[in-house]
């Protein structure tokens, strides 16, 4: 072959490479990371988790992306490593739907309509109606379809390019020793599928290119056996590589993929010339197409799954077993709230779920400062007052693992939707961030009380317990909304936000009054005021949270939110009155007493 030939050949490979880049990126962003979402939450059983895994890979073509997703997920401490192991089997599956449409381009057909449907033909038509849609569209989902489209054509046009390029190999006497010695040495063709695999991390890609020599006529079956065993070891390198300086499960994860690949790759290999040995196989010296390259990697993925699915508990252990933990109360994993991992930003749609999901234990944490706050005003206790301090500390910890994980993921091709998700999750970080700067306060308004050796009179204790009760129920609702989208919720926040600003005002006027009276002391009234005014911004930013959630699904691009509000009091939105009246009796009833 001239060096024209292996330019040609290299650029086929190039385009190739970047449609199925293309193809993939195209479907995951039209899943809305859909399809990652239901990995992650339908792996119970080792049966699901390797149906779950081949339809994810499938759809988004490459069993390293869902493996690293995998990786990542285990590391987040989101999946477990039993539940993962199913997954992995299954992405071995799934990463053989790429070779069956390229089968499509060497098959034959007579008519009209069966040439029609030729890749030959489709992957213009394709190219053509996605540059169309891509160039021309104003909407995500059609800018998505565009994409896939122009995935699909330029990896058939990159296939047929490799294909003219390696034609003249044919003739060529040197080629067909070369690839005889796979035959003659077994264990060199596994090699060279391994390292090929492992060198453009793609065991869909590298069969490509096996299926591309095909047209040569020199490659039989012989020669292929041992290169396809081989890609399925080579693939393993992407999820090793993923793994480095995650958790230990993270690690035994990818451990899985490379045992599960080896040990199958040693079964099959035995087997399969053992049987040539004993019982030779007629095909086994003839040409083999394309079709017949699809077929074995399907039939060598799908034996080995089944062999090893009641097997999961030893793959467990295998992983278990090489990657061993480390001696008791040196192990930190799993101590941490929450992990936002690097590598689930391949799959956009899910690292966006889970970001969200590391904001709702920001919220989460806040609340629970909260409550703890108000307890020390009752009893304070200096213990609890440092484990206030520390959670304060570690949502301060997770809003700049949150701003900075949000950042990255903002300089990938996002949606629009996934955009507007990055600008929400960072307005509610800070939300959430200043409601705990507001627990701590309080807490430390409960230190300054106990240190002047003051205390509230019976009636503001009461009234402080009431206006917490409600900002206690806000910031419930404020959780609830933003975690599981619930409008009723959000809808209820601003009517109590609107008794919880009447409550503050009421009670400093109450707290002016007693002070006046020197039925409180100077000492106690400062602290009270500032636990006033802390509660009531707490509020605010549930508020904040809440009109959030509820402008969230605008087709607005901009929305005013203090116009939003002041239709809200104005009584121009549904139940706004009748949840203002409730709120009204539950707590406002309460400190007029």
């Amino acid at each position: 072959m001239s060096v024209f030939g292996v330019i040609s050949m290299f650029g086929g490979l190039a385009l190739f490479l970047y449609g199925m880049a293309l193809l993939g990126t195209g479907l995951e962003r039209a899943s809305g990371g859909r399809l990652e979402q239901t990995l992650e939450k339908l792996t119970d059983t080792v049966l699901k988790g390797v149906l779950l895994g081949a339809l994810v890979t499938a759809a988004i073509q490459s069993s390293s992306a869902t493996t690293v997703i995998v990786v990542g997920l285990v590391n987040a401490n989101m999946l477990k490593l039993r539940n993962a192991i199913g997954v992995i089997m299954g992405a071995n599956i799934g990463t053989t739907v790429t070779a069956h449409i390229l089968r499509l381009s060497g098959s034959e057909s007579t008519g009209f309509f069966m040439a029609f449907l030729k890749p030959a033909t489709i992957a213009p038509l394709a190219l053509i109606v996605g540059v169309l849609l891509f160039l021309s569209s104003k909407t995500d989902r059609r800018h998505d379809v565009g994409q896939i489209l122009l995935g699909f054509g330029i990896l058939f046009t990159g296939m047929f390019t490799m294909e003219a390029a390696v034609k003249p190999l044919a003739a060529s006497p040197s080629f067909s020793a070369a690839f005889t010695a796979f035959g003659d040495i077994p264990l060199l063709g596994v090699l060279v599928g391994a390292v090929v695999t492992a060198v453009i991390q793609s065991s869909s890609a590298s069969v490509g290119i096996l299926q591309a020599l095909t047209t040569t006529g020199q490659i039989t079956f012989a020669m292929a056996f041992p290169i396809i065993m081989g890609q399925n070891i080579g693939t393993c390198i992407t999820p090793v590589l993923a793994s480095i300086g995650a958790s230990k499960n993270a690690k035994r994860s990818a451990c899985v993929h490379v045992t599960f690949n080896v040990i199958g790759t040693i079964v099959f290999f035995i087997a399969g010339y053992s049987i040539q040995a004993m019982y030779p196989l007629p095909f086994w010296n003839l040409p083999i197409d394309k079709g017949g390259i699809a077929n074995f990697h399907t039939v060598f993925n799908v034996v080995v799954t089944l062999m090893f699915i009641p097997l999961a508990g030893v793959l467990e252990k295998i992983a278990c077993t090489i990657v061993k933990d480390r001696s008791h109360g040196s192990e930190t994993e799993g101590m941490a709230p929450f992990t936002l991992d690097d590598r689930l930003l391949v799959s956009p749609g899910l690292a966006v779920e889970h970001t969200r999901e590391a904001v709702v234990r920001m919220g989460e944490l806040a609340r629970k400062n909260f409550i703890s706050a108000v307890s020390l005003m009752r009893n304070y206790d200096e213990k609890e007052f440092e484990r206030i301090n520390e959670n304060e500390d570690l949502v301060d910890r997770l809003e700049d693992s949150v701003e900075t994980y949000l950042l990255k993921l903002s300089h990938l091709e996002l949606s629009e939707s996934d955009n507007r998700s990055v600008s929400e999750l960072l307005r509610t970080c800070g939300e959430f961030e200043r409601m705990s700067d507001h627990a701590l306060n309080v807490a430390e308004s409960a230190q300054k009380l106990k240190k002047s050796k003051s205390e509230f009179s019976k009636k503001a204790a009461e009234q402080l317990g009431a206006i917490s009760e409600a900002v206690i129920e806000i910031m419930d609702l404020a959780i609830d909304a933003f975690k599981t989208r619930n409008f009723t919720a959000a809808g209820n926040i601003e009517p109590l936000e609107e008794v919880i600003d009447v409550m503050e005002q009421t009670l400093k006027d109450r707290h002016i009054e007693r002070l006046r009276k020197g039925k409180c002391t100077v000492d106690a009234a400062f602290p009270f005021v500032e636990t006033l005014s802390d509660l009531e911004r707490i509020a605010d930013h549930c508020s904040n949270v809440g009109v959030s959630v509820l402008t969230y699904d605008s087709d607005q691009n901009v929305i005013d939110r203090h116009d939003y509000v002041h239709k809200l009091h104005k009584g121009q939105t549904e139940n706004y009155l009748d949840k203002y009246t409730v709120y009204t009796t539950k707590y406002i009833s309460r400190i007029k007493k």
